[in-house]
């Protein structure tokens, strides 16, 4: 089988195991369904995310133009103490950074490569957990806005990590944490206008990933330096295909290129 199409994160269901898909304009993969069989895949173009041209892609699947102009890449979108729409001030666009800022946020702890703390949408709960690879979360703060979580976040990265390892993460060299005792230990340093909207009783989210053989050294598949790649599918774990032979393929960090995949 035959397909392509421009590469986005794949879709996901809260499921056990997870399940995968990627989606193309005129077919969609249940990635799942390639475990243990070969894979090809070869770029043969780029597509920007926002305008759609076949430019080099810079960050976030979007064009160099695209990624300086478009609200959706803001500088909040990666630091959510950066925004400004509760206070009706413009970034970019404000109705755009209204509609996004102002709905309820969660801080929450996950645990991939090591206890980390992060920021997502209520929205994305648990997809944001999935796409990182984490076996276990715990949300610390539910908020109002983005800004809030921000502030909280920030505040809470002096004593927990707030990025993942991705090697120890896929080489599933981790080990269990009690995230209930984390959440109470990090309660003191969550900031005043924030510790309101803390959460007292809930319990630890499992994930399980779809992993029959996890990569001993995993080595990053960059295809604009291996023009074509084939391989044996072994697992799917964050937003990574894992291969046989130890090499592994970010699909996030690919967004953007078209490419041809046939199994």
């Amino acid at each position: 089988m035959l397909y392509s199409g421009v590469l986005t994160k794949m879709q996901t269901e809260f499921l056990e195991p997870i399940q995968y898909y990627l989606i193309f304009k005129n077919d969609f993969i249940h990635v799942n369904q390639l475990l243990n069989k070969t894979i090809n895949i070869k770029p043969i173009g780029h597509q920007c995310l926002s305008c759609g041209l076949d430019r080099p892609i810079y960050r976030q699947g979007f064009c160099k133009s695209c990624f300086f102009d478009k609200p959706f890449a803001g500088d909040w979108i990666m630091r959510p103490e950066l925004s400004t729409a509760h206070l009706d001030k413009e970034d970019r666009d404000l109705e755009y950074e209204k509609k996004v800022q102002l709905q309820p946020h969660i801080v929450y702890l996950a645990n991939s490569s090591n206890v980390k703390v992060g920021v997502t949408r209520k929205s994305q709960v648990p997809t944001r957990w999935i796409d990182q690879g984490a076996h276990e979360a715990i949300e610390i703060v539910e908020v109002p806005n983005r800004y809030l979580a921000g502030i909280t976040e920030v505040a809470l990265k002096d004593y927990v990590a707030d990025k993942t390892n991705w090697r120890t993460m896929l080489k599933n060299d981790i080990k269990d944490e009690n995230l209930l005792e984390w959440r109470q230990k990090l309660k003191a340093y969550i900031p005043e206008e924030a510790l309101p909207y803390f959460i007292e009783n809930n319990t630890e989210t499992h994930l399980l990933f779809p992993v029959e053989q996890y990569p001993e050294k995993p080595k990053s598949l960059n295809l604009s330096k291996t023009p074509e790649y084939s391989g044996k599918l072994v697992g799917i774990k964050g937003q990574y295909l894992i291969f046989e032979d130890n090499t592994v393929f970010n699909i996030r960090s690919n967004e953007g290129l078209v490419v041809e995949l046939s199994v």
